[in-house]
Order: structure tokens, then C-alpha cells, then sequence
């Protein structure tokens, strides 16, 4: 059943493929995998093999990769993405020696892929579940491990109809997962090789903050200002925080959008009741004069948080909020909508007050005006979300030293 519904999947890829840019990029990437390895594999090296579904799972192996390259350089590393979100981005990425497309899983395209790899041990990143894949890797004694996991009683596995396709889970030498509900999850399905190490990601903002880029255009527009910096921002989320500083231009404002798009910067500059600069468009001189500066380009927001005081992360009025530890690694609350159950770092900022959930202009003027009228709550604030992501960074090294073992 597994492998029908896989083909009539692949089947639908490839018709979607002839309307869609991105599922057509995907389409192409996963048939010219077999290409890209025959060309690049070294057939006397030693391959550990990451897969990360797209670039937010990226980030969380990032960390693993980086030191198992630095602490173990007899390996050669193998990075696969399943989406074209993360493969288009960090295709060039140097610290993998071969980035490509996962080939779907099939029995077949499974064996034809191990086979040319050989791996001697495999990571998969949070939510990756492939069948196939993990079934062959069990069968032919490869260590594979599954790292920043995280798992929720409504998943199928849990249910009384997953049971089967929940042996899937049984195919991992270990589970590092990220909560202790986790841990006890699996346990309840007769999984007990799970240790508890949280997740990875709070390592990598931190070695973000560490190599943040000095952004000289930026820093001119702070300079001795309060700055409220929005991330990842999308319309609803824009339409709350600008209609508040149009009312507080004391303030000045920098707003990364998550699309950057002309049509959604015009939208941007319609609501602001001030003049505006696009950063791809501004000099220095401009900017240290400006009040409000879009980020009209990406590659940017992680060191731009530096030079704030108070950060909004986007998405919370959709499908979920954003990146919040990339802000709150700079000591800043952080301030974002009502769709942040799923996400425990933001959860964990709620409770340790270095995060704040709104969900209209009112509980947003409330959040701001406190922070606006109080440096000492703000500074405490912001002491409280740094002290946060510290508390937990470090569950690369514990990952590492349990494998290594």
C-alpha cells in the first residue's frame, strides 16, 4: 500500500510539475540525484548522510555537521533535502562534501541510493519518516539517527490505526529528541532508545549571533535609537505593528518581510504614515536620516536582530510563527501572534518572560507601551529571552559523545 500510494504521489508530482516552478525544480532535482552521485561519490570514502526535509531542518543539522566535519575529517558528509525550499538555498553550502535531492522513496530508488553510498552511519532531522529508507538502512546494520526530534500524542503513530506504519520507528538505532513527552511517547509504543537533549537549533543561533555580519547601513540607522525590528513579517502581522508606531514615530522601525516581492512593499509603504527606505536602494548617509528601512532582500535578519530593541516575529497569524531564538539570542523580547502552540522554544519564552503573545492592536499596545514607557522592564525582558536560549544550547555535543560512544 505504502509503495501504490508513492508512485500515485510521483505521479501527481510530475503533472503538477508541468504548472508549478518549485514542484517542477523538485522534479527535476530528484531524477538527476542518481546523475549527481554517480559524478561525485568517491567510492573509497566514508559518507555520513543528513537529510533534512528543507532549510528549517537545514538549520538544525547545521550544528551536527559542522563539528562531526571538525572532530571526525576521515568522514565525507552527504546532505539531502527533500524540498526545493532548502536544496535552492544551501546547494552550494561548503561544509557538505555532496548536496542533492533525496530520490522518492521507493524500494527500488532505496537500494540503488544506499548501494551507491554506502553510509556509515545516517542523521535525519526532526520530522523524517521514509519507509523504504529507513527499513534498508536498518537491514544492512547502519547506525541511523533520528536528532531534534519532537512528537505529539495526535500523530499517526499514536493512534490506534498507525500502529503498522508506526513500526517505521523501530528501523532508528536512537532517538535524540527535544522534550521529555517525546521520550515518553515513544515509550508508550514500546520505544525506549530515546535520551532527552533538546534541540540543535538553539546551538546554531547561537553560533549565528556568534558570526553576525556588522551591517554598517543598518547600524546608521539605529544609532542612539529605540529600533523595533519585524521579522518574517506578513500582512496581518503588518497591518497591527505599523498602525502603532505610525502613532509613535520616537521609535524608528525596520521591517523584514518573509516575501519580498515589489507588490508587497508597495502594500508595506501604503500603510506607514512616514517616509520609508528600501535597504537595496539606500546609501549610509539616507539611512542614519531614515525612520523606517525595509529589508528588500534576504540573507540578512539574523544579524540585523543585533541592532534592535524589541523584535515582532511574523507568522503568527497564519500557518505559524517564524524563527523567534534568532531574535532572542540578541537579548530582546520578542513579541508574536496567537499561532505559537506547536512551537515549544515559543512557549518556553512565554514562561520565561522574554516572550510575548498578542492577538489584536490592543494586546499589542499593551506589550509595547510597557516596554516603551520602562527601560527597566524592557532590559529585563530581554535579559530573561537571552538567558533562555542559553540555558539550552548544547545538544550537539551531547548528540556527538552518545554516537561517538
Amino acid at each position: 500500500m505504502y509503495e501504490l500510494i508513492i508512485y500515485l504521489y510521483q505521479l501527481g508530482v510530475m503533472i503538477y510539475s508541468l504548472f508549478n516552478k518549485k514542484v517542477r525544480k523538485m522534479w527535476r532535482g530528484e531524477r538527476a540525484a542518481f546523475s549527481v552521485l554517480r559524478q561525485k561519490v568517491d567510492k573509497d570514502a566514508k559518507y555520513v548522510w543528513f537529510h533534512a526535509a528543507s532549510l528549517g531542518e537545514f538549520e538544525q543539522g547545521r550544528p551536527l555537521m559542522e563539528q562531526m566535519r571538525r572532530e571526525h575529517p576521515e568522514y565525507k558528509i552527504l546532505l539531502t533535502f527533500f524540498s526545493p525550499s532548502g536544496y535552492e538555498v544551501r546547494k552550494n553550502y561548503e561544509g557538505a562534501d555532496i548536496i542533492c535531492y533525496l530520490p522518492l522513496d521507493t524500494r527500488l530508488h532505496a537500494i540503488r541510493f544506499l548501494r551507491t553510498i554506502r553510509p556509515v552511519m545516517a542523521f535525519f532531522i526532526k520530522y523524517e519518516f521514509w519507509f523504504n529508507y529507513l527499513h534498508i538502512l536498518k537491514h544492512r546494520g547502519i547506525p541511523t539517527y533520528s536528532v531534534s526530534s519532537i512528537f505529539r500524542p495526535g500523530q499517526i503513530f499514536f493512534r490506534w490505526y498507525g500502529h503498522q506504519y508506526g513500526r517505521v520507528l523501530k528501523c532508528f538505532t536512537h532517538f535524540f529528541v527535544q522534550n521529555e513527552v517525546s521520550s515518553q511517547l515513544l515509550a508508550s509504543i514500546g520505544i525506549n532508545n530515546s535520551t532527552v537533549v533538546g534541540d540543535t537549533r538553539y546551538d546554531r543561533v547561537m553560533q549565528i549571533h556568534d558570526g553576525a555580519k556588522q551591517l554598517d547601513m543598518v547600524e546608521a540607522f539605529a544609532a542612539d535609537h529605540k529600533v523595533f525590528v519585524a521579522g518574517s513579517s506578513w500582512p496581518p502581522d503588518e497591518e497591527i505593528f505599523i498602525r502603532y508606531f505610525n502613532e509613535h514615530p520616537e521609535w524608528k522601525l525596520i521591517i523584514a518581510p518573509h516575501v519580498v516581492d515589489d507588490a508587497h512593499l508597495r502594500q508595506i509603504s501604503s500603510l506607514l504614515g512616514r517616509p520609508a527606505l528600501r535597504y537595496s536602494e539606500a546609501t549610509v548617509a539616507e539611512a542614519a536620516k531614515a525612520q523606517v528601512l525595509i529589508i528588500d532582500c534576504y540573507g540578512l535578519l539574523s544579524s540585523i536582530y543585533r541592532y534592535g530593541d524589541v523584535a515582532y516575529v511574523g507568522g503568527g497569524f497564519g500557518v505559524g510563527i517564524h524563527n523567534v531564538l534568532e531574535a532572542a539570542v540578541w537579548g530582546m523580547p520578542v513579541i508574536f501572534g496567537p499561532n505559537n502552540k506547536r512551537f515549544m522554544e515559543a512557549q518556553g519564552l512565554i514562561a520565561a518572560k522574554g516572550g510575548f503573545e498578542i492577538d489584536d492592536d490592543a494586546s499589542f499596545a499593551q506589550v509595547m507601551d510597557t516596554f516603551r514607557t520602562s527601560l527597566e522592564r524592557l532590559d529585563e525582558a530581554g535579559k530573561q529571552a537571552h538567558d533562555f536560549v542559553k540555558k539550552h544550547v548544547g545538544a550537539t555535543g551531547k548528540i556527538l559523545a552518545a554516537v561517538a560512544q
